[in-house]
């Protein structure tokens, strides 16, 4: 049988060489799949981080009672009075979305009865949303609410509600509001329901109050004078 020759060290060299030089541009194709892949994941998650936002402030306007705060200003500051989109439980809500000049931040804050700029008293969730906004404003006009929002560098996201109207009847003169439905809504923001339940600023809810059933009570007169039954009718009373 034929022996096979070992590999010269000149061989063995130019393996190596020939491997190095495979191996470079590899190396580079692997790196830059990598890098291709690390922007195409940040992209996805800029792009589910805002189709959630807008998402979540859709549901904040559908669901509201249609008393929006408007303000204009570099962004929109967009307030809800009363929301029951609650993302913390809250049987109804008020909802601000702001936009923080600390990296152009689009913020979330859910309480009740609270005013802005906030107390530290106030009891309120505070979400970041997401950074980099350069666009977010909401215009209303009758029952239509139009939205816009960009992040930096991004396609923008537009929509439009309908049927968003103001459930307040009037307004007294020391700002209490009749609601379409009968509540009131004090100055303070406590409302009142009409079975007399409240809900007051801080979220508590304090029950309607209890009425005691009014039971019939009839008097006899003895010698057989008519008694008066609580209707007003009269009835003779039998002698024993």
């Amino acid at each position: 049988m034929q022996k096979r020759k070992a590999f010269t060290l000149i061989e063995v060299l130019v393996s190596i060489a020939l491997l190095g030089i495979i191996l470079v541009p590899l190396f580079s194709v692997v790196d830059m799949m990598r890098k291709s892949n690390t922007h195409i994941l940040k992209a996805l998650k800029s792009s589910q981080e805002v189709t959630k936002a807008s998402k979540v402030l859709f549901l904040d306007i559908l669901s509201s009672d249609g008393t929006l705060e408007i303000k204009k200003d570099e962004f929109t500051r967009l307030c809800i009075d009363e929301t029951k989109n609650s993302l913390y439980n809250l049987p109804v809500a008020k909802v601000c979305w702001v936009v923080l000049k600390k990296k152009n931040t689009l913020v979330r804050i859910e309480g009740y009865g609270y005013k802005l700029p906030l107390k530290s008293e106030d009891k309120v969730e505070v979400d970041s949303v997401m950074e980099d906004i350069d666009l977010f404003d909401v215009y209303q006009q009758k029952d239509k609410v139009l939205v816009f929002l960009r992040q930096q560098g991004k396609e923008p996201i537009s929509f439009m509600l309908q049927g968003i109207t103001s459930p307040v009847l009037r307004i007294l003169a020391d700002g209490t509001k009749i609601m379409k439905d009968g509540r009131k809504i004090l100055p303070d923001g406590t409302q009142i329901f009409k079975d007399g339940s409240k809900i007051l600023p801080n979220g508590t809810i304090v029950p309607a109050p209890k009425h005691k059933a009014r039971s019939k009570v009839k008097t006899a007169v003895p010698n057989g004078n008519p008694i008066k039954t609580q209707g007003g009718s009269t009835k003779p009373v039998s002698q024993p």
